[in-house]
């Protein structure tokens, strides 16, 4: 399970590498820390089939909550892709997104019930690469008790699958599905979604290194 990333990366090379020919995020500044429910760019087909870069939050709400405010966590990651919840929106090409991201990071597993977070990357200047997403519309309290926002939102979620070579040693649960390529990419976005999930598979052994552990943000 991945529940923190960071994004560095500038809004217009986000754009270009995504094929979005709209940025709606305004002022995009680094985000070296970005958490469950926060809000984070994400590149989908927008109503005219043209791509756009926009805001959205992080995290699906659970199955059967219409509205309401979820008790449980809201899902940060999509892996039982069989799942009929999830095949509502993988099975339609206009629900998957792209989201941009320079590293993620991992609870050190050795380190026993201590959150201490490991910071993967495709190496150490963090360079771009996207998640395979989902997103929704959803309607309610996205807010806090103190700070309610309840309205129409737009959230997203992304893959994981099984731990890369390179993430095992240090997390042995899940690693985030991750498009390195523009053909990647193309074809999470375009391809019927059983050639689409063929990309939920571990990145390639050497494809990311730990650049950073002990800290809750990548900042350069």
């Amino acid at each position: 399970m991945c529940n923190l990333y960071s994004l560095r990366s500038g809004q217009k090379h986000i754009a270009d590498s995504a094929r979005a020919v709209r940025d709606l995020t305004g002022n995009l500044p680094p985000l070296p820390a970005i958490f469950l429910n926060r809000t984070a760019p994400v590149v989908r087909e927008g109503a005219d089939g043209h791509r756009e870069l926009l805001m959205m939050r992080w995290g699906f709400p659970p199955p059967n909550i219409p509205g309401s405010k979820p008790r449980n966590p809201y899902l940060t990651n999509v892996r039982n892709t069989d799942s009929r919840y999830w095949q509502t929106y993988l099975k339609q090409p206009g629900h998957r997104c792209l989201v941009p991201a320079t590293s993620f990071a991992e609870p050190d597993n050795n380190q026993g019930p201590k959150s201490v977070w490991t910071w993967f990357a495709q190496d150490d200047t963090r360079p771009l690469f996207f998640f395979a997403g989902i997103w929704r519309e959803w309607e309610g309290d996205r807010g806090t008790k103190a700070a309610p926002d309840v309205g129409k939102h737009l959230v997203f979620s992304f893959l994981t699958t099984d731990a890369s070579h390179d993430v095992a040693p240090v997390h042995s649960d899940a690693t985030p599905v991750c498009l390195f390529t523009e053909d990647e990419r193309e074809m999470w976005m375009n391809a019927p979604v059983e050639l689409a999930l063929t990309l939920q598979r571990p990145p390639a052994r050497g494809a990311l290194k730990v650049v950073a552990a002990g800290r809750k943000e990548d900042g350069l």
